[in-house]
């Protein structure tokens, strides 16, 4: 879907104000800050309190010693930072906008700005993600998206389009220009380079910000992006209805094990190596049908009505009204606590918030609303018309801003897991492939899509799942070859492209634990293949092949 008018003429107001007054600004404090080194701030932390900004309020300003610091709110510290400023504000474009944002300033700048995405409804400042990128010398910055709440409540929405608007784009670039000034005031220089990595939600304001603002950042990390928004939390709806039809449809535990084992007796070897990973998603086929119960069958088997929600899941959301709105899910690990029983079987399924909240507070504005009596066609119908053009990030138009990134040497790193039970691996490549028609194989020239066997939705599952995405835990490698943002900014800045990214599973995925096992990531559509000899557990033992 192209962006909408209304959102390119607000940028084309807005953009043409701020920039001029980004381009003297910057022009020149980088002018003074020539000759001086990009750590001596001429501007002190707390003098940052004073600092006029366009609808901004610097609310806070002050020095964070190096340690630990616990975020009002949080229940636990985030530890082992390096001393940093911490300047945090509200951006009001709007009177019904309060855009909350925090920029993390460490002593130690390696000269960049980084911008960490949200998940879910957002409603919070991504702390943890700040605290990983000042440890490695970024200038980090991070929004609320104009709202307080649970990643899962979008009652803030109901009757407000301008918070709508803020969470669906409004927030990210304000905070970019926002924070970059902030920057260029406490260190007298601007950003040589200026990265944004997101995942789920933060995955959709990612590229985002790449379609409507590709003049805010040099690189993007895009993680499993929930990129058309209206057309998932659709999906997440039918998937409801699915296992929801009637009694018999549940999809139990012992459910979800007889279909997960079935798909691993089914396709485990189809790559070569039988090591438990589905690794191979798109030529296994599934066949719910044939695990029902025959007459003389107690266990290990299903009701013909759990079968044929598993079906509906694993085919997506389609009606005759408006054709396919939603690829299906993947098969493969569905019995694993992090994917199916979170996301889409359990009592506390995540699918069925985020759709219930999705329908009743942004599309319908009914708070009673349960989605297991609307009509999908309808309900879809009406989510394109109300907020598609806000929320969606389907733009793959390689003429106008997807054009401007590749031939301003910017680049997008994409990846997946594909035991995501959150949002369908098949729609990144679906968005993937949206792009390679209309530039063929130029769009490696930019855009690259990585996608990990095994993995959950950003991190987590049973494969090698850690690429040193800011979803991840904690100490994880920084060299380019094992972390995607090293990756990428090794591409933006040296013009060396990832040929793989090698993904790490360590024990409890703890990276102070023990190295499982290393895998090469490929650029789709790649594979990594085995060569035959040593461990299947080393990456180095497997090539990418496309097959």
């Amino acid at each position: 879907m192209a962006r909408s008018r209304t959102g390119r003429r607000w940028h084309a107001v807005q953009g043409s104000k701020s920039v001029k007054t980004l381009s003297l600004f910057w022009l020149g404090t980088a002018l003074f800050a020539l000759g001086m080194s990009r750590t001596a701030a001429a501007t002190s932390c707390t003098d940052l309190a004073g600092l006029q900004l366009q609808d901004t309020t610097i609310t806070t300003a002050a020095v964070v010693p190096a340690g630990s610091f616990t975020p009002t709110g949080a229940t636990a510290p985030i530890t082992n930072l390096p001393e940093f400023c911490r300047v945090a504000g509200v951006i009001a474009p709007t009177p019904d906008s309060s855009i909350g944002f925090e920029v993390w300033l460490p002593t130690g700048w390696n000269g960049r700005y980084l911008q960490s995405g949200n998940g879910g409804f957002a409603g919070a400042i991504p702390y943890t993600a700040l605290g990983k990128g000042i440890a490695r010398g970024y200038a980090t910055a991070g929004t609320d998206d104009g709202h307080q709440a649970g990643g899962r409540d979008a009652s803030w929405a109901l009757g407000d389009p301008e918070k709508i608007i803020d969470f669906g784009y409004r927030s990210l670039h304000l905070t970019a220009l926002r924070s970059k000034e902030v920057v260029a005031a406490f260190y007298q220089a601007a950003p040589r380079r200026s990265y944004f990595e997101g995942c789920s939600d933060g995955g959709r304001e990612s590229l985002m910000e790449a379609q409507r603002y590709p003049d805010d950042f040099d690189g993007w990390v895009v993680g499993a992006p929930a990129y058309n928004w209206t057309n998932l939390l659709t999906a997440h709806a039918w998937n409801q209805q699915a296992v929801a039809a009637d009694r018999a449809s549940a999809l139990t535990p012992e459910a979800l094990q007889t279909l997960s084992q079935a798909v691993i007796a089914r396709c485990d070897a189809r790559d070569g190596v039988v090591d438990g990973i589905i690794s191979t998603p798109q030529r296994c086929s599934p066949r719910p049908r044939d695990l029902v119960c025959q007459a003389d069958e107690t266990a290990n088997c299903l009701t013909p009505s759990q079968a044929e929600a598993a079906e509906a899941i694993y085919a997506g959301a389609v009606t005759p009204e408006t054709g396919r709105i939603y690829p299906g899910w993947p098969a493969g690990h569905e019995a694993e606590p992090g994917n199916w029983p979170a996301w889409i079987t359990g009592p506390d399924a995540a699918q069925l918030a985020f759709s219930t909240n999705f329908f009743a507070y942004m599309v319908y504005d009914n708070p009673s609303l349960s989605v297991s009596s609307i009509n999908i066609a309808d309900a879809f119908q009406a989510a394109e018309a109300r907020v598609g053009p806000i929320l969606n990030s389907t733009d793959t138009d390689t003429d106008t801003d997807l054009g401007r990134i590749r031939a301003g040497g910017k680049k997008i790193i994409h990846y997946h897991g594909w035991a995501d039970a959150a949002i369908s691996t098949r729609g990144s490549i679906d968005y993937y492939r949206n792009v390679a028609t209309r530039l063929g194989r130029a769009n490696q020239d930019f855009y690259r899509l990585f996608l990990l066997p095994g993995m959950g939705h950003c991190t987590g599952g049973p494969g090698p799942n850690n690429i040193g995405q800011l979803s991840a835990p904690a100490g994880s490698l920084a060299d380019p070859e094992h972390n995607v943002l090293g990756a990428l900014q090794r591409w933006v800045e040296d013009g060396v492209a990832p040929d793989s990214i090698i993904a790490t599973k360590y024990a409890s995925d703890d990276p102070a634990q023990t190295v499982l096992r290393t895998r090469p990531i490929c650029p789709y559509p790649q594979e990594a293949e085995y060569k035959g000899d040593g461990s299947t557990d080393d990456a180095a033992n497997f090539i990418c092949v496309r097959r």
